[in-house]
């Protein structure tokens, strides 16, 4: 592995533009379980209901009603309040800050990389400790919102607010995606890490930077469908793999 990743050290260190995009594999060993794949959530109890923002768009207060309505924290929810940066997000942190990572670009709503000090990063799927308004897309920190009267209203526009996570049926916010297709398109060389790269529009991310001649680095313990277009393969959990690719970069830096 060490071999593979002092390759994969070097074409970053080539590149003028690097940009990460990470999925669910990131966080799990943060011990957040992933949605899709072997022990994945919808894997075991079955997909949301695909109307889900439909239905919120058609009843918000009852939205609002049910989100603060107390509940046992268990499952996904638990793992999501106590999880912590592991070193995987904590070595993306450090290739920012050392000036060889541009852009993060996450389908992960855990906040873990804001957490673990990464700037620079752009929540694809939003973030769980966030409210956004759903006309002017302006975001806020869940705590301290005033909640006294439902459903909420944007203090900047006057529009609904809801949680920041994309649902099912839910456009992304086109400020947040028109951001990742242009770090992608800017990008010549793109680091993707514990995500299968299947679940669009994040999946044709890698593909934007590979048409136009750029390199792609893939971080997962297994292949994908990805793997036969990337450059470099490290098959290994990222946890494992990105402190050791930090390493070898600042070696080769040096």
């Amino acid at each position: 592995m060490e071999a593979v990743i002092e390759d994969a050290a070097r074409l970053i260190l080539s590149a003028e533009y690097v940009v990460a995009l990470t999925g669910a594999g990131v966080s799990v060993e943060s011990g957040i379980r992933p949605f899709r794949g072997p022990g994945g959530i919808w894997t075991e109890r079955g997909e949301p209901s695909m109307d889900g923002y439909r239905r919120i768009m058609a009843d918000p207060k009852a939205y609002w009603e049910n989100r603060l309505r107390p509940r046992s924290r268990r499952g996904f929810g638990i793992s999501l309040a106590d999880a912590k940066p592991n070193p995987g997000h904590l070595a993306l942190a450090e290739m920012e800050e050392m000036g060889v990572l541009r852009a993060l670009i996450t389908q992960n709503i855990d906040d873990l990389h804001n957490r673990a000090g990464s700037r620079n990063v752009l929540e694809i799927h939003g973030n769980r400790t966030k409210l956004r308004c759903v006309s002017c897309n302006a975001r806020f920190p869940f705590e301290g919102f005033d909640l006294s009267e439902l459903p909420p209203k944007c203090p900047e526009c006057g529009g609904f607010v809801k949680g920041d996570t994309v649902m099912f049926g839910e456009p992304i916010p086109v400020d947040v995606l028109n951001r990742c297709i242009e770090e992608s398109e800017h990008s010549d060389c793109m680091l993707v890490v514990g995500t299968s790269a299947v679940v669009h529009p994040a999946a044709s991310l890698p593909l934007l930077v590979k048409r136009s001649g750029g390199h792609l680095i893939e971080v997962n313990p297994m292949e994908t469908e990805l793997s036969p277009l990337c450059d470099v393969c490290i098959f290994a959990p990222s946890g494992e793999a990105l402190p050791i690719l930090v390493s070898a970069l600042k070696r080769l830096k040096d």
